[in-house]
């Protein structure tokens, strides 16, 4: 189905359909298969070719990677203050697989620009008066081609719909959850109570065009769908999702009040192009530069018609009839020379300008012995990496503290109790990767020297001990030497 004829069916307005164009061309990158470029034709002479498949560096992939675990690792930590508001949150976080799930869809939000985390309640026991009396936290990942905006302020989005798809007995289905603003106002007096969030729920069969929309009789049928409620109120002005992207403006799109996040290297598709074209004839420097023996037609064929040659082998080359007329060759023979230095020079080059326009800055990657290397670099505070970090640290840790605060809320819909909502939360991000650490010990020392630090402190810091083991290995005064 189309998601935005549905849309125009419904009334709905979002982001225009070509903005997701290029969403699903940063996908096609980060899976280094991007059509009519990573396919493409090798010919051997006359109308003779072959189908090859372009070889990739993956850089997209590599860049994503690198980005999702400096920003979020198994040593960053979340505290929430209250015990028992921390002891819940932690459940929760852990049933959704947060740990893993959360950096693969930092490599996913680096990818493709946004991802969206979307808490809910599930197995929920309501009462008579219609009040939820238990129930459990869920978390739902959803993708960037998936998030389509309806309504945002200063680029925070604050109304959307999210598309989950599914497969039942071979048909597909889409779900659209709309979470918007709405009046709120008292069933009993009419007072208005301000503005409150509503999901709204609908379900299609993917077919053709706007794909046929099913009613909730119809999709309670489906497992996937049994107990889907077609409206919720929140009784909230607070989102029931956490929308991540990363700190970069968004460039892109020709509509600059566009919310969502672009692509780690949504401006430096032409390097990535270029490193696998490198990086390609690199591969194919043994194979294709290998010796080429140019033959003329008659010379393809016996007698007997059977070839002579096999016509795949990419050494043979047919040249046109009466090519050799003039020299009355047959066959001709040349030896390429191998050009592997060049390559590399190249493809380092090319390294150097994706890692420096991505924020990694200069000399991050290099190419070595057919493979790409991360180099070991000690990375300061004027650093771009640093930089970096820092910048995208910004919204991640807004995101993180939402998301948190969004679970503890559906916590206390779900009558967990002793949740305190207002409870302290901090997120320490692992910045030890970006740190000098030489210098850091050099400033140490100094310290020790001036006498602001003890040498126990000195060794339980850098040597890994107890203060007490520390204060054992001290050397003598007499002429004991600082390591």
């Amino acid at each position: 189905m189309n998601v935005f004829e549905y849309f125009k069916k419904k009334g709905i307005d979002t982001i225009d359909s070509s903005f997701y164009t290029k969403i699903a061309a940063w996908d096609s990158w980060y899976r280094s298969n991007v059509r009519n470029f990573h396919q493409y034709r090798v010919y051997h002479g006359a109308s003779n070719y072959e189908r090859c498949q372009r070889k990739s560096l993956s850089m997209a992939k590599k860049l994503c990677e690198d980005i999702s675990d400096l920003l979020l690792n198994e040593r960053v930590k979340i505290t929430v203050k209250d015990e028992t508001t921390a002891v819940f949150v932690e459940s929760v976080l852990n049933a959704a697989n947060f740990t893993v799930q959360g950096n693969e869809y930092q490599e996913r939000k680096a990818a493709c620009g946004t991802v969206a985390y979307v808490p809910y309640l599930t197995n929920m026991e309501i009462d008579d008066q219609g009040r939820v009396v238990n129930a459990e936290v869920k978390l739902d990942y959803v993708m960037a081609k998936n998030i389509f905006p309806t309504a945002w302020e200063n680029s925070r989005i604050t109304e959307v719909i999210f598309v989950f798809e599914k497969t039942y007995k071979r048909k597909k289905y889409a779900q659209f959850q709309h979470h918007k603003l709405e009046p709120w106002k008292d069933e009993t007096t009419g007072e208005s109570l301000g503005f409150q969030y509503v999901i709204e729920n609908s379900v299609v069969l993917c077919t053709s065009g706007a794909g046929r929309e099913l009613t909730p009789e119809e999709w309670n049928q489906i497992p996937h769908f049994e107990g889907l409620a077609a409206r919720v109120e929140t009784g909230s002005d607070q989102p029931q999702f956490v929308i991540d992207k990363l700190n970069i403006a968004n460039n892109v799109d020709e509509d600059d009040s566009n919310p969502m996040g672009i692509s780690l290297f949504a401006n430096s598709v032409d390097v990535l192009a270029k490193l696998d074209l490198e990086y390609d004839s690199y591969a194919n420097e043994f194979s294709l530069g290998r010796k080429r023996i140019f033959v003329s037609p008659e010379m393809l064929t016996n007698v007997d018609g059977a070839p002579v040659f096999d016509p795949h082998d990419s050494v043979f080359y047919q040249l046109p009839e009466d090519y050799f007329k003039d020299t009355k060759e047959a066959m001709h023979e040349v030896n390429p020379t191998l050009r592997i230095q060049e390559h590399e020079q190249a493809i380092n080059n090319d390294l150097n300008l994706l890692s420096f326009k991505c924020g990694f800055g200069t000399q991050y990657y290099r190419f070595e012995r057919g493979s790409v290397v991360t180099a070991t670099q000690v990375i300061s505070e004027n650093s771009d990496m640093y930089r970096t970090i820092r910048k995208h640290e910004i919204i991640l840790g807004d995101a993180l503290t939402d998301l948190i605060r969004c679970v503890i809320r559906l916590g206390q819909t779900a009558n967990v109790l002793g949740l305190v909502l207002e409870t302290d939360i901090t997120i320490d991000f692992d910045d030890s990767i970006i740190e000098d650490k030489q210098t850091e010990r050099q400033e140490d020392r100094q310290d020790v020297a001036m006498g602001a630090m003890s040498l126990q402190e000195y060794r339980a810091k850098w040597y890994g001990e107890t203060e007490e083991v520390a204060e054992q290995k001290l050397p003598d005064q007499s002429g004991g030497i600082l390591m």
